[in-house]
Parts: C-alpha cells; structure tokens; sequence
C-alpha cells in the first residue's frame, strides 16, 4: 500500500495544520415521539487538514504525482498522524481537488484534507 509522501525534512504537514474526530450517531424516531441511538461505528474516525508552505517544486510535484496516483477520494494509503506518529492504514482524500499553489521558487503551497476510513 502506498504512503503518503513526507516533505525533504520528513514532516508530513506544516502548522497550522489541524487534526479532529469525527464520532456518527444514528437516531431512529418512532411513530410516539420516542428515540432509538446507536454509533454507527465504535470509534471515532480521525481528519487532518494539512497545509504546507514554502515547498520547492521537487516537493509540489511528489505531493501532485501522489495524489493523481490515487485518484482523489478513490484511493487508500497509509498515513502518519503528524501529532502523536502513529500510523494509520486505511486513509483516503476527502476530495477529488487539490488546492496546489506555486507562487515561485521554494514557495509552493498545498492545502488538502485526509480521513481514516473504516
């Protein structure tokens, strides 16, 4: 399974990046007013916003190759959570864009969001 790549230094995202849980309750409403609730999955899922900046054109273009390679939201690779490194390996791309910005040299900017699936 692929990986998503690392920058030159290692780092997989650059702060501000964030990092929320993503918890899913089903709620049934019967016919008297009552509720049934159920998780939908027993654990949270996990999503990451990564921004990175200042990247050189080496940089942008493994992160573009990459995320063509996986067609978007169509892919699964693994991912290692910035905060605490574990990894986890079964991500995907929450979207089929990428906001790439290459504003010169060494000063590249990618915008992206990845989220455990189950």
């Amino acid at each position: 399974m692929a990986a998503f790549p690392a920058l030159k230094t290692g780092a997989v995202a650059q702060y501000p990046s964030e990092r929320a849980l993503q918890h899913s309750t089903v709620v049934h409403e019967f016919l008297d007013g009552s509720e049934q609730r159920f998780r939908e999955f027993g654990a949270p899922l996990r999503r990451w916003l990564i921004r990175l900046e200042f990247l050189d054109e080496g940089e942008l273009f493994r992160l573009e190759r990459f995320f063509l390679e996986q067609g978007g939201v169509a892919g699964s690779f693994s991912f290692t959570d910035p905060w605490d490194a574990t990894v986890y390996p079964n991500c995907s791309f929450e979207g089929d864009d990428m906001d790439l910005v290459f504003e010169g040299q060494g000063n590249g900017k990618v915008s992206l969001i990845v989220k455990e699936n189950r």
